[in-house]
């Protein structure tokens, strides 16, 4: 007896399947709490320089800050992932948002170091698992054809986080203190979730399909199968080339590029634009293309707009501008087709571990990144240019053409399994 797959559908063609009204409803909601988990992550490094001189804090300090949110959210997600499919969705989502909601409030509370610190920890436990969770309900609700611009609507939030949470975080901190976008995320979320527990319906169908085993068990089984491996590995190879760059893109934008501190908001906004935009548009094509054609465009359309933009000098602002939309493109035209595909290889009973294991692993790339990204870049002082920018942008290249390697591993797993009929 062949093991049940991800279901065949046989709905229309994808540009004529509307969705429906819930699934509307939930699409939203799970994009608004996207946003609330994204914004709480992004918004401390803006944060950076006034949280600093109110605490007195080193970069140090500040840096273990940071680190603390990923390295706790990449944890949660392992110990977490044989537990995700022993429970309805719905009430994990619930779970661990509230959580993120009660370190989110810590973190607005905060007066000293080591309280900042232990908020972040706990809210990284909590938000780091939401993601995972999302994703799960979003394979399960949707079936393949949908799923690109399911996925593509609700990664709007990172794009919101960027034109709306940002600015209007910043501004509420400049009039108020560093605590007060904190306190804002604490009152939108808990809104979203007293939303979800009144109308989003319970995500049990996965609890139909006999499972025997411990929660140990399930995440050993998840971890041994080769094909999730191999989707494991392609999430983890997207972090690494997407996340690399990211942490020195302001101080690079600002020491190398001649981008001022009063441009740096717009040219947040404007990305933020892009992708509201850009995301939408790559989750139909995705849809209605063949969606490994989509990502490999994307991921030559990304190394070359990388060496290009790692190697600029001081030019005109809206030059800048020109070179941060299309290196979007790139980035969100990658990001949406290969979630698509990679939520595609795990069974239904196991679409909740794999998301968890997933999305840690993903986190934990980042922040491998970040520290390779400090090994290679050199900052003589707080006002000099970045040094071996370039450098950069060649390392990313060739983790972008591995990636194409494994990407075309998992979409060759989902056409193999197409192929199999039912006995």
């Amino acid at each position: 007896m062949i093991p049940e797959q991800e279901p065949m559908s046989n709905n229309p063609p994808a540009e004529k399947t509307a969705f429906t009204p819930y699934q509307l409803l939930v699409i939203i909601l799970l994009g608004l709490t996207q946003f609330t988990v994204i914004l709480d992550f992004m918004v401390m490094n803006p944060l950076g320089d006034m949280l600093m001189k109110s605490m007195s804090l080193t970069t140090r300090q500040f840096g273990f800050a940071v680190s603390g949110y990923a390295l706790s959210a990449g944890v949660s997600g392992l110990l977490t992932a044989g537990f995700a499919d022993k429970f309805d969705r719905k009430k994990l989502l619930l779970f661990f948002y509230i959580g993120f909601i009660a370190g989110t409030l810590f973190c607005g509370l905060a007066t000293s170091y080591p309280m900042l610190l232990a908020a972040r920890i706990i809210t990284g436990l909590f938000g780091g698992v939401i993601g995972s969770i999302s994703l799960a309900i979003m394979a399960d609700l949707f079936p393949l054809e949908q799923r690109g611009r399911a996925m593509g609507i609700m990664q709007m939030g990172f794009g919101a986080s960027q034109v709306l949470g940002i600015p209007i975080s910043l501004y509420i901190a400049n009039h108020w203190k560093w605590q007060a976008p904190f306190i804002m995320i604490v009152i939108l979320a808990f809104i979203i979730w007293l939303i979800v527990v009144i109308k989003m319906q319970p995500v049990d169908k996965h609890l139909a399909l006999k499972n025997d085993k411990t929660a140990i068990t399930h995440l050993w089984h998840t971890l041994r199968l080769r094909n999730y491996r191999i989707g494991f590995l392609t999430t983890a190879l997207m972090s690494l080339g997407g996340f690399m760059m990211m942490p020195w893109g302001s101080a690079f934008a600002i020491n190398n590029l001649g981008v001022t501190n009063e441009q740096l908001p717009i040219l947040f906004m404007v990305s933020g634009v892009a992708s509201l935009v850009i995301m939408p548009l790559v989750g139909k094509l995705s849809d209605r293309f063949d969606k490994f054609t989509i990502f490999t465009i994307a991921a030559v359309w990304m190394m070359i707009t990388v060496v290009i933009y790692t190697h600029l000098g001081r030019v005109p602002f809206w030059f800048i501008i020109v070179m941060n939309i299309v290196m979007m493109i790139g980035i969100l035209s990658r990001m949406v087709p290969a979630m698509a595909l990679t939520t595609a290889l795990p069974q239904m009973q196991d679409r909740g571990a794999f998301m968890s294991i997933n999305t840690s692993l993903q986190q934990m790339a980042g922040g491998l990144a970040a520290a390779v990204g400090g090994v290679i870049v050199v900052q003589k002082s707080k006002t000099s240019p970045l040094q071996h920018f370039d450098t950069l942008g060649f390392v990313i290249v060739g983790i972008i053409l591995i990636s194409i390697f494994m990407a075309y591993r998992v979409n060759r797993i989902i056409q193999a399994r197409k192929q199999v009929k039912p006995l």
